[in-house]
């Protein structure tokens, strides 16, 4: 079993940044890639983007170029660095890994961009 516990979303305006953190714990060991979606109301899940363990890196077309996503894998932590925020990225955004083949994600967590 692996625990996902996400922080620092909340409230910013068009064009200013967040940066998310997603902690790991439990089966750490078997963890191979981290990542996040998101889901906005009425919309499907959505890859943000993702990381493997060796740093190998992959983003959603939308936020290609304005998101950064990395990982510390002495603390198992994924965190996502969201620069130049716009109106379309207000969503749930939801930490997940996967280990031993089985996905796991996180409670979510708030991004609420405001004009």
């Amino acid at each position: 079993q692996v625990q996902l516990v996400e922080s620092g979303g909340g409230l910013v305006q068009a064009g200013g940044s967040l940066r998310l953190s997603c902690a790991a714990s439990g089966s750490i060991f078997n963890i191979n890639s981290m990542g996040w979606n998101r889901q906005a109301p009425g919309k499907q899940r959505e890859l943000v983007a993702r990381i493997t363990r060796s740093g190998t890196t992959q983003y959603g077309d939308s936020v290609n170029g304005r998101f950064t996503i990395s990982r510390d894998n002495a603390t198992n932590t994924v965190y996502l660095q969201m620069n130049s925020l716009k109106l379309e990225d207000t969503s749930v955004y939801y930490c997940y890994a996967f280990a031993g083949g089985t996905g796991y994600w996180g409670q979510g967590t708030q991004v609420t961009v405001s004009s």
